[in-house]
Formats: C-alpha cells, structure tokens, sequence
C-alpha cells in the first residue's frame, strides 16, 4: 500500500537536505517541508479534521500550498485547491458543495473570502498562511501553527482507497464538478507520469501551471516521488522572467498547455539566454498543433517533446514517445502505463482501425465519480468488460490506427456539421498553427441561413502580424478539403481561456 504523502516522507529521508521546492528566492528541502507538513497535520487535527474530512486551499502557488497538500493528506484529510483567481460565488460554491472543514486561504485574498466566509451559513475554520490584515476574518496563522514541534501527526488509518483529493473541473457551464481521485490514483498516475518521462532526482522542473490544475499540481507530486527539484511560478504571465529563471537555474523540464508553448514560441531565437539545459517539454490540456512541436523540436534538438492527451477524470490517458513523432506527430500516442484506452461506437463496442467513436479508459488512473453527483457519474463511469469494474467514457471522438496509435478528433460538443459535413475543429486548427504569423486560433460553428452552421476561425496574429482573410482562406484552402474552408474569419488581440490556459472554444 502506497498513499501519496510517503512519497515525501521517503524522498526527505533519502534527500533531507536537497531542495525540493523554490519559491523566488526562497529554498525548500524535503526535509523542511516534511516537517512543516508534519506541524499542520497536527494542527488540524487538534481542529478535529480526520479520516476523510475535506480542506480547502486558496492561494496562489507556493510553499505553504506544498505545505497544505502533505499536510492535509498526513491528518487523514482531502486537500480541495481551489483557483486563486476565483471569485466568491465561485469559492462559495465549491466551500458548499465539498463541505469544507477548515479553509486554507493566503491574506491577499481577503476580498474573496471575508465575502464569502460572511455568506455561509456554517463557515469553516480559516487558516491565514500569512498574517492577515485587521479587517481579515478571524483565523490562525500559518507561521504560528509551523513554530510549534508537537511531534508527528496521529495515524488517521487511511488505505490507498481513502480520498485523497477533490479537484474540481473548470466548469465551461452551470457549476464545476468535483472530480473525486483517491490516494490509489494519484499514487498510480505519479508513477505513470514519472516512467514515461524518464524523470531522475537531477531533473530541475519549472512549474507555471496553476496547482488547481491537476497537471500543474502532479509536478510537486512526482518532483516528491522521483526526488527532484520543482521551481514554482505563480504563472506564466510574465514570460521573459521566466525564461531567465530557466537559465538560471538550469531547468531540464517545462510542462505547460499548448497556449504556453504558443507565447514560447512567439519569443524565439532567446538571444542572449541559454537554454540548453532542457532535457523534454510535455504537453497536455488540449492536442498539441505539430507545427509548434516542430518549431520546438527545430529550436531545441537535444530536449525531448512529450505530445499527452489526458482530462481531470483520469488525470493522463496517453502519451506519444518522442522517438515515435517523426512517423506519428498527429497522434497523441498510447494509453500510459498501467492504463488502457480503446475506441468504441454508440453501442458500446470496440471498433477497428479509422473508424471515429468515443475514447474509453480503464485502469487505476479512473477517477472514484463526482463528489455529491450520482447521475452526472452514471453518465462518465459505465460498466466495462471485466464484471464489477467501471471504465470511463471521456466524450471525447478518436480514431486508433493499425499499430493502436490513438488521435484526437475533437470533443462530442465541439463537432458540428457544415453542409451536411462533420467538421472537427481541431484539424483545421492544426493547419492554421503552420501559418507562422498564427500564434492562437479557434474554429467554431456559427449559425447561418445557407450553410446550417458555417465554419468561423477567430485567429491571433503572432507579434502584431498583418494577416489578412484572404491569407487565411488561402491557405486553408491549399491545405483542406473546400467544405472545411472557413466562411468567416476574425482577428483578436487574445482568446479567452480557462483557469488551466485551454481555450474556451465555447
């Protein structure tokens, strides 16, 4: 039996005295922040969370967030990382929905959660990690709670079964839904993620996803499995500062989301920055446009590129090997390991090679359901082939070819049909990516008299770029069949994307 937080315990045995978190220029090791963990898994506990009990986190990514996670997971607790950028009908929903026990909150939130705290009916305990302002709900004090040594936490008797935490989805409509993940899961996905992307102790990894964001948050995870370092970011909204901290500290992994890899790329050539430290780049959140990971590939030859497919209910489903992205650069590979993903049609069944249906997943990396949701998780968690086993639907359309390779075709909701014809989004936009004045793009289906729905690009010109309709049609119309040439085209200065920086095409 394996639960999350020994992967912390082990490393700050191993490495007590290595860093395993930096936060501007502040360096955590694993011995420090498994003590620290140690403290407030004792201080929640004297505040009666046990087996089970949910806490939320609402901060921005740092130290005391990695703190909060082990420590909430060593009182027997759900860690709940709720988005610092939500607002408070948001915050409010998802304190009601998890029914919080204890509320971990940085103070410069205070907007937020006095509000919010002010509201509920039975509000949970606060836990400043900071010292808060006068005006600030009452609360502890995370500096208070991690000055006292009260020895270890209280065994919570939890198995690899227990929840470990409830990461809610962005929620593109009505309310967000908490993806339930037991320690089981993460545990499994760590090790998953960490073997396919040959992660070793020396690995410098550079986080600028948020921690809400399961990928974002699987860096401290894995960085606590494998033993190496994490260099968190709050984000990736000041790109060149970022870049600079790769150089500085010699960063040999960036995880991101394509509209990450998008801005990297609009920086190219980085003169005057040396980046040759990278060892790989892994892509998840949405396809990754192969004519950005051939500029990466162009830019970095000695660094790797992981093309991943994967949503929050089963966190990874599959990865693309990068000796395979030569012959396969379209696919997003194979289900990883101890997963497996096959195609199906609207009955359920498997079905062969080139024929377009619904991806589904098996194997320990399978969320538990939706937290308070019965029928939302009947819908996603179907009987499988095995009796007693749940698999899950994804409601995303693929195709696998002869060799199992699987490629993306779009989601159910984001197909619609132009002149009788199915159209995905996503292979139009995979042709707009290998304009080089396209920095972002997004196709929708938009109502008209004629065509049913017509075919709309909304396109981000690179740098300012002075890209034109007719360009666009043309080149779409070099590269695609004519009834998936766009009838209507718009520029934007930006698109709008969630809390994870997918595109919200809706």
């Amino acid at each position: 039996m394996i639960l999350v937080h020994d992967f912390l315990h082990a490393s700050a045995d191993r490495w007590p005295e290595k860093a395993a978190v930096v936060c501007g220029d502040a360096t955590h090791t694993f011995g420090q922040i498994d003590r620290a963990s140690d403290r407030l898994a004792c201080a929640l506990q004297r505040a009666r969370v046990s087996r089970g009990d949910r806490v939320a986190v609402f901060a921005d990514n740092s130290a005391e967030v990695v703190v909060s996670v082990f420590g909430i997971l060593k009182a027997g607790g759900v860690f709940v990382i709720v988005n610092p950028t939500a607002k408070r009908a948001k915050l409010t929903y998802i304190l009601q929905d998890c029914g919080a026990s204890v509320l971990i909150a940085q103070p410069s939130l205070t907007a937020v959660v006095g509000p919010t705290i002010a509201a509920l009916s039975l509000p949970p305990p606060v836990i400043w990690t900071a010292p808060a302002a006068a005006d600030a709900p009452p609360g502890q004090c995370f500096v208070d709670l991690l000055a006292c040594d009260t020895g270890a936490p209280s065994d919570p008797g939890l198995i690899d079964r227990d929840l470990a935490s409830i990461i809610y989805t962005s929620g593109s409509t009505g309310h967000p839904k908490g993806v339930m993940l037991t320690h089981h899961n993460m545990a499994n996905t760590t090790w998953s993620i960490s073997t396919y992307l040959r992660n070793v102790p020396d690995d410098v990894v550079i986080c600028v996803l948020p921690l809400s964001f399961d990928y974002g948050l699987y860096q401290i995870l894995t960085g606590a499995r494998v033993g190496f370092t994490v260099i968190l970011e709050r984000s990736f909204a000041f790109p060149y500062r970022i870049l600079e901290r790769i150089q500085e500290c010699r960063v040999t992994g960036l995880p991101g989301v394509p509209t990450i890899f998008a801005t990297l790329l609009q920086m190219a050539p980085f003169d005057g920055l040396d980046l040759s430290s990278f060892r790989y780049f892994s892509n998840t959140g949405a396809a990754f446009p192969p004519a950005h990971i051939r500029k990466l590939q162009a830019l970095f030859p000695a660094a790797q590129v992981f093309s991943m497919y994967g949503l929050t209910e089963c966190t990874r489903v599959g990865y693309l090997p990068p000796e395979r992205l030569a012959d396969r650069i379209t696919s997003v590979g194979k289900a990883m390991p101890n997963a497996e993903a096959y195609v199906v049609d609207e009955g359920g069944r498997r079905v062969g090679p080139g024929v377009v249906g619904e991806l589904v997943v098996r194997g320990a990396n399978v969320m538990r359901g939706y937290w308070g949701k019965p029928v939302e998780t009947e819908e996603r968690l179907k009987d499988g082939e095995i009796p007693g086993e749940k698999v899950l639907l994804t409601g995303d359309l693929f195709r696998a070819d002869e060799e199992g390779f699987l490629y993306f075709v779009g989601r159910k909701d984001d197909i619609f049909k132009c002149k009788g014809e199915k159209i995905s989004p996503k292979e139009i936009e995979n042709v707009l990516y290998a304009l080089d004045d396209v920095s972002e793009a997004a196709v929708i289906g938009v109502d008209d008299p004629i065509d049913g729905q017509a075919i709309k690009v909304i396109v981000v010109p690179r740098n300012g770029a002075g890209l034109t309709q007719q360009q666009i049609r043309q080149h779409c119309r070099a590269n695609l069949e004519n009834y998936l040439v766009p009838k209507f085209v718009e520029f934007r200065g930006s698109l709008p994307k969630t809390d994870s920086g997918k595109i919200k095409r809706r």
